[in-house]
């Protein structure tokens, strides 16, 4: 039987709540920063939920030329964003990469949302006759950023959307390794955007009751396995990564972050938006990973918990993972970034996955902030590390996240 082509990481970008770029996320995750704050993208007076984790200090115009961002919704210019610094960082010598075995696997749970409200509400209001802007399918297809990257860049292989709600972005990684060990390509360009902070989407949210109505102290909103959580924050934002086959970034003396080894996915089949009280979903996703990467539980040092700060979602995540690590779950850190940056949606496993590489990288676990109090439903004796970072030989960490309709998936990376 042919041994499975392996896969590292040679290249990141990102544009976050908490980072306009790799060296400010990876600053302000070692440093415990929250990017939540009161929504400056629409008035939100109305609304019960009026805090969001925004991008800060973001203008367009530092990016794009105003004839190409006419091309792009806002999810597509994060994209773009992140994208660009990954590449750059990945040092490609492109007269001699073949692009044709370069693709681009790219996530986003919503797409084009405020292109598509903003044409809606613009027909309805105005005079009624259907005077759609030709470029309003194309802004909020979710597949366009990935179209977009390719075309930048002329990559000719494999190139697709994935869209699973919240999951999104850690299959559209799991796509990518595997496309790589099949040896469908060699380079692989894959993460997720999101751009949701709109007046459809908080409005959306909040009627199910999902975001957290902590209007007065946006910072301490995000506050996974804490007694007194109330919701998600939701955020904005990209993650990029490019996955290598590791023959051919060695061959061009690429920089190696990790090897990503595994990844996991499964279904609840239970509920259209609660998870599995017994998070039997999640168990699969985690356990399928572990059997991917082939490894066993007492290799993970850190998991990245899709903890969102919701009250059924936190709880049922962490029995998850006490009944698939067993004892092992009191020896490893484990913490959720989201208290930081937010619910980045479908680009959140990407952000998170960034995390990841951070604490194999620094040597350092990125803390759970706003946690005053924890959930008495939760075992005390898991290390969920609480408030600062902590100093960690980070040899393998895990990542899940989980969507609405029951999706969830796992990626595992590991130093090299």
């Amino acid at each position: 039987m042919k041994e499975a082509r392996r896969v590292v990481v040679t290249g990141i970008g990102t544009i976050n709540p908490i980072g306009n770029n790799i060296e400010e996320y990876f600053t302000n995750l070692a440093n415990g920063v929250s990017g939540a704050a009161e929504i400056t993208l629409f008035d939100s007076t109305n609304f019960k939920s009026r805090i969001a984790c925004e991008v800060k200090n973001y203008d367009w115009k530092d990016y794009f030329d105003r004839k190409e961002v006419r091309k792009y919704d806002r999810f597509c210019q994060f994209a773009l964003i992140s994208v660009t610094e990954a590449v750059e960082d990945a040092n490609f010598d492109f007269d001699a990469l073949d692009k044709e075995r370069v693709g681009v696997v790219w996530s986003s749970g919503i797409g084009g949302l405020q292109s598509f409200y903003d044409e809606v509400m613009d027909w309805a209001e105005g005079d009624r006759i259907p005077r759609f802007s030709p470029f309003f399918v194309p802004h909020l297809i979710t597949d366009i950023a990935a179209g977009h990257i390719s075309i930048k860049y002329g990559f000719m292989g494999p190139n697709y959307s994935v869209t699973s709600a919240c999951a999104s972005s850690n299959h559209a990684m799991a796509d990518a390794l595997n496309l790589i060990r099949w040896g469908k390509a060699d380079v692989i360009v894959t993460g997720g955007s999101e751009a949701p902070i709109t007046i459809p989407a908080v409005g959306g949210f909040s009627s199910m009751h999902a975001l957290s109505t902590r209007n007065d102290d946006p910072q301490h909103a995000s506050r996974p396995f804490d007694v007194d959580r109330d919701g998600f924050v939701i955020a904005e934002g990209a993650g990029a990564l490019i996955f290598e086959e590791y023959e051919h970034a060695k061959a061009r003396g690429a920089k190696i972050y990790c090897e990503v080894i595994g990844g996991g996915m499964s279904a609840d089949a239970h509920h259209m938006t609660a998870p599995h009280p017994e998070g039997m979903g999640a168990i699969k996703s985690m356990r399928e990973a572990l059997n991917d990467a082939e490894i066993g539980i007492e290799e993970i040092d850190y998991l990245n918990t899709h903890g969102t700060s919701t009250p059924l979602g936190d709880i049922a995540e962490l029995k998850a993972i006490q009944s698939l690590f067993g004892d092992h779950a009191y020896k490893m850190n484990i913490s959720s970034t989201k208290s930081m940056t937010g619910h980045l949606l479908g680009a959140t496993a990407a952000v998170e996955a960034l995390a990841c590489i951070f604490a194999i990288d620094k040597g350092l676990v990125p803390p759970t902030i706003n946690v005053e109090s924890v959930d008495p439903q939760i075992d005390e004796k898991l290390n969920l590390t609480i408030g600062t970072a902590q100093k960690r030989d980070v040899k393998c960490a895990m990542s899940n996240t989980f969507g609405f309709g029951g999706h969830n998936s796992t990626m595992i990376f590991r130093k090299i």
